[in-house]
């Protein structure tokens, strides 16, 4: 008797299942061609937006750059980006999937989540809570773990951008008390 492994058996047991039907075909679907153009106008719109900017006084910024020149190097960046997205996937199409997993719906849900603990009660609180959530979500079994990598990943961009930087984030729980 041979030893037979789960599908070795279901395709014995499953009469008149043929090789093309056996599981999903790689091509390419509507979001292969949605998605970059997608991004391809929104790095438009953001690089035209920033065009609208006024300049700085030379006063103000000195001899760096205007604030119009990041948003339209980062969209610069982030065409040169998709382009490679295009040709990966023309060269090796992505099979097609019935239904994406429960964490990217998570993951989706939890970015509005962000987004209200942000705006209604802090910023550093809504990254903190969302970096823990998206740590257990995805994977991480170890409680202290996901705890541990929120809490220090926080406070380091926190104090990055309020001691290095010198930029003030917007009124909140945590930001009231530290800030006084």
């Amino acid at each position: 008797m041979t030893n037979l492994n789960d599908s070795d058996r279901a395709a014995e047991t499953s009469p008149g299942t043929d090789d093309a039907a056996a599981g999903p075909t790689p091509g390419l679907g509507w979001g292969d061609y949605c998605v970059p153009a997608l991004i391809f106008l929104f790095c438009g719109v953001i690089s035209y937006v920033s065009t609208t900017f006024d300049e700085a006084l030379p006063l103000i910024v000195g001899d760096s750059m205007q604030p119009r020149v990041f948003p339209i190097f980062l969209m610069a960046v982030v065409a040169v980006l998709n382009i490679g997205l295009i040709a990966q996937v023309l060269s090796k199409p992505a099979s097609r999937r019935d239904w994406e997993p429960y964490q990217t719906w998570a993951s989706a849900v939890l970015f509005g989540v962000f987004y209200f603990l942000a705006t209604f009660v802090d910023i550093m609180i809504g990254l903190m809570v969302t970096m823990f959530a998206l740590s257990i979500i995805w994977g991480e079994r170890r409680v202290w773990v996901a705890a541990v990598l929120a809490i220090v990943t926080t406070s380091m961009i926190f104090f990055s951008f309020d001691l290095v930087l010198e930029v003030r984030f917007p009124r909140g729980l945590f930001t009231d008390w530290y800030y006084g």
